[in-house]
């Protein structure tokens, strides 16, 4: 395949198939610099398929990096006001909002771990009220990723950048489906496979999932009227579907933010705020972390679990079988919008209303209520593994296999 076509093709997958954009609405892009080529395409084609307005927002690491380096604590901690009408404004108009990210794992790691979490938490507070539209499905959204020579040739050591970049690419199409001949309609047919799982859970209702695997031992209550989500979601204001992850191969659904009991251990690094925290594990009593531990990255994940009270509880659960093309593809990516989709991972962090029956229409002290947990961050890990086995706990008091070696234990077409 024409490397020209496939980018054509992958844009007009994230823009028919991740944000569903629809005639006569707007849309907010967020992009690297370094992504510009990709981006122009993906204006290009939102015009054709009717946007009314395409703004975008450029990041660029090095600008990112230098700010750290030098600004005082002062100017990192302030979210400036118009930056948030900005996104407001957008969200008000039905706007949908496309996310390509494409981070250097490594970008901050020579900063002190306080400076970004100052900035993480500024941040965070600021665009707390425009969170509710992305994470009540308010607004249409999708995050897509695209490679740049740092993170490729972090996946990649022994390749120059050239190459690294080329590898990279090849795994995004295929993964992503844009390697088919026809992208939208196989992600049509992924997006049916995993309804079916979700739909088979819901059935279910299980009480509470029992994780174990090595350095792994944990129970997750899960509340009443817990609902699995997974592949498209429904915008919650218009009706229309959309894909909010691509790549996605996971159903997910929230615990009780008072119900995890036990030692998780996660088995994949996990890349947050530019920082990579490895071989962690964490130990939870009544949904609190209680005590934690990491080989690197211990300060920054200190620095997370410090972000607010619910940053040390849960706010979501995720199933990915061992055997997902992103597993199957033996990378470790550092980034966690693929790595998340080759294991089953768990959130730190907000919880997502949309995962309780009628969460979305709730206030913060109804949510509290129903157990489901708050935060100004929600951080997934990956604790998923060929080793790794999960029964679920029936309303009578039954446990039966849910996952077996990393593998589903459930028969869906039954």
């Amino acid at each position: 395949m024409a490397e020209q076509q496939a980018l054509e093709k992958y844009a007009e997958l994230a823009l028919r198939t991740g944000v569903n954009l629809q005639k006569g609405q707007p849309l907010m892009i967020n992009a690297p610099i370094d992504g510009a080529d990709f981006t122009r395409i993906v204006v290009r084609k939102a015009y054709e398929l009717g946007a009314s307005d395409v703004h975008i927002n450029w990041a660029d690491d090095e600008l990112t990096l230098l700010k750290y380096e030098n600004a005082p604590d002062e100017v990192l901690t302030d979210f400036p006001q118009w930056q948030v009408d900005k996104y407001l404004t957008f969200a008000e108009k039905g706007a949908a909002l496309l996310s390509i990210r494409s981070t250097n794992p490594d970008l901050l790691k020579d900063i002190d771990a306080a400076r970004v979490a100052k900035a993480s938490k500024a941040g965070a507070e600021a665009m707390k009220e425009f969170r509710k539209y992305t994470m009540n499905d308010r607004i249409s959204w999708s995050i897509i990723s695209i490679p740049t020579g740092d993170w490729a040739q972090k996946i990649f050591p022994d390749k120059s950048k050239e190459d690294a970049m080329e590898s990279l690419w090849e795994q995004i199409f295929k993964i992503v489906r844009v390697d088919k001949e026809d992208p939208v309609a196989a992600w049509d047919e992924h997006n049916a496979t995993l309804k079916k799982a979700r739909e088979v859970l819901n059935k279910k209702q299980y009480k509470k999932l029992i994780y174990k695997a090595p350095g792994t031992d944990i129970e997750l209550e899960l509340p009443e009227g817990h609902v699995w989500k997974g592949g498209a979601a429904e915008n919650t204001e218009k009706g229309y579907n959309f894909n909010p992850n691509m790549p996605t191969e996971e159903v997910f659904t929230l615990p009780h933010k008072y119900g995890v009991n036990g030692t998780v251990t996660a088995t994949m690094p996990l890349n947050y705020g530019g920082n990579v925290i490895d071989n962690f594990s964490l130990t939870f009593k009544d949904g609190k972390v209680v005590d934690y531990q990491a080989e690197q990255g211990y300060e920054t994940l200190k620095h997370l679990l410090d972000t607010d009270e619910g940053a040390r509880r849960l706010g979501e659960i995720a199933l990915v079988p061992h055997e997902s093309p992103i597993s199957q593809s033996g990378l470790i990516f550092y980034n966690t919008l693929y790595d998340e989709n080759a294991s089953c991972h768990i959130a730190l962090g907000k919880a997502y209303p949309t995962n309780l029956e009628g969460g979305s229409k709730m206030n913060d002290d109804e949510l509290d209520q129903h157990g489901v947990n708050d935060s100004l961050t929600h951080v997934d890990f990956m604790i998923g593994s060929a080793e790794l086995d999960i029964d679920g706990v029936t309303a009578n008091g039954e446990t039966e296999a849910v996952f077996r070696k990393g593998s589903w234990a459930i028969n869906f077409d039954e």
